[in-house]
């Protein structure tokens, strides 16, 4: 048996004569740059994500890199933010002058360790970064509380997260601003690069509408020093298509991801093979089932690659430790939750039209590799 790590042929396929009227109306209207399709898909979004604005724009490291910019963030600000996530949510601090400053990550959740947060935090913390980790909201509670405290701005890494909760509050909606992705691979994923930016603050969006044409509000008078970062037309269309199904494609995640559970515990390998951590009063979205492997990951990967089983490995190289970020002076065991989870974590499939039989597969293949045949 196949099971690849992601297929999105079976989706695009029942929703291709939908697309290809979306994209026809489009061709129709010539609303190829940002136009009626996003400006409706900004309308819902927002109200999907339960706040007031839903600014599109490019991809999801614009968005980030956008939202810091409204914020002013800039040399000689720091953002706190975790060292375990995509490159994104620290070179967009980068990119402005700012200095990152990892925190560890709860070994449980792979999240921010929010205990850890006000012990970094100093006078130039201009932002808290949390990344909603894999589909799972940070603990926002407690973050938002140090913020506050301390004046500092929230921005949401919620790149992963579109529909996760927390304590009742949608993703995107709990700090001062939420940062989404549409690639492809996202739980709502266009047909390309694609992104936007949340929040309840009428002149934070009316900024990073700006910010996106240029700093531009009235066209060719440049109030900000701004990006091209517009989302265009056909996007807006074929994401218009598929948010409906949304809540439906979130619910077999969930599925799948309780009959990875009960099956890994049928088959005596749970200690072994270690289960994310979902926080009972929030919603776990699933965007990856990460699970971790304390040994052998590598060659458990193998012999799951050799017999049709797609993983990946989300991420091999903590963030305080690629080269690029050498200059800020990150050294092996400075932060050890983030290091053991990046040699330990292990993706497997978890797509909503993954059937039970696949999963069945998977576990199979996984206690095979754990009890005899890896060594």
């Amino acid at each position: 048996m196949k099971v690849p790590l992601l297929d999105l042929k079976e989706q695009n396929d029942r929703l291709r004569p939908e697309i290809e009227a979306a994209l026809g109306r489009v061709l129709d209207s010539n609303g190829f740059i940002l136009g009626d399709e996003v400006a409706q898909l900004e309308n819902e979004l927002a109200e999907y994500c339960g706040a007031e604005f839903a600014i599109g724009c490019a991809s999801g490291s614009d968005a980030i890199l956008l939202a810091l910019m409204a914020l002013d963030v800039g040399p000689g600000d720091e953002v706190i933010t975790t060292p375990y996530s995509f490159f994104a949510t620290v070179s967009s601090i980068t990119r402005l002058g700012a200095t990152p400053v990892f925190v560890d990550i709860d070994p449980a959740t792979f999240n921010l360790d929010a205990g850890r947060i006000a012990e970094r935090m100093t006078a130039a913390t201009k932002a808290i970064e949390p990344v909603h980790l894999f589909g799972q909201c940070a603990d926002m509670a407690e973050i938002n509380s140090i913020a506050e405290a301390h004046g500092a701005a929230v921005v949401e890494d919620a790149a992963q997260a579109i529909g996760a909760e927390y304590q009742g509050r949608k993703a995107g909606s709990i700090g001062r601003m939420g940062c989404f992705s549409f690639y492809p691979s996202k739980n709502l994923g266009g047909m390309g690069d694609g992104g936007f930016v949340t929040t309840n603050d009428e002149k934070l969006a009316a900024k990073l509408r700006a910010l996106r044409v240029h700093g531009s509000e009235v066209k060719y008078y440049h109030k900000y020093v701004g990006l091209n970062s517009r989302l265009d037309g056909f996007q807006g269309a074929v994401l218009r298509v598929k948010l409906p199904h949304l809540e439906d494609w979130t619910r077999r995640r969930e599925a799948n991801a309780a009959l990875y559970r009960e099956l890994i515990a049928a088959r005596g390998i749970a200690e072994e093979v270690i289960l994310p951590a979902a926080d009972a009063g929030s919603r776990h979205i699933y965007n990856q089932f990460v699970v971790r492997l304390p040994s052998r990951r590598d060659a458990v990967r193998e012999y799951l690659s050799q017999h049709g089983v797609g993983t990946d490995i989300y991420y091999p190289v903590p963030l305080h430790l690629q080269e690029c970020f050498a200059y800020l002076g990150y050294r092996q065991g400075d932060l050890p939750e983030a290091e053991k989870a990046a040699r330990e974590s292990l993706a497997l499939p978890i797509y909503p039209e993954l059937r039970a039989e696949q999963v069945e597969y998977v576990v199979d293949t996984l206690e095979r590799a754990l009890t005899a045949e890896v060594r």
